[in-house]
């Protein structure tokens, strides 16, 4: 076994690094690649919510948006009839369906 290991030589050497390179590629494409798509969606989504809009929390609390704050980065959302939180706008994770 260890003859065989030594007659490859640089060639083994050489496939060595183009299978690494093929593995790194074929991670990146699969796994980093749609991460990074799906990121700057929730950016731009958090970048563009609006007043009125229905929205879901990180900590899974269904509101509509009432206030922006841009000074902040915060949003007063109503969770409730005249019940208003204020929330990070990097919590904020999707929108929601209206809450009935």
């Amino acid at each position: 076994m260890l003859t065989l290991l030594q007659a490859q030589g640089a060639g083994g050497n050489m496939s060595f690094l183009i299978m690494m390179v093929l593995i790194f590629a074929i991670m990146w494409f699969f796994m980093i690649r749609p991460q990074q798509k799906k990121q700057k969606e929730i950016q731009n989504f958090r970048n563009n919510i609006t007043r009125g809009q229905q929205i879901v929390t990180a900590g899974g609390i269904y509101g509509t948006v009432k206030d922006i704050d841009e000074a902040n980065n915060t949003l007063k959302v109503e969770i409730a009839n005249g019940i208003c939180i204020k929330v990070d706008r990097g919590s904020v994770f999707a929108s929601a369906q209206p809450v009935q």
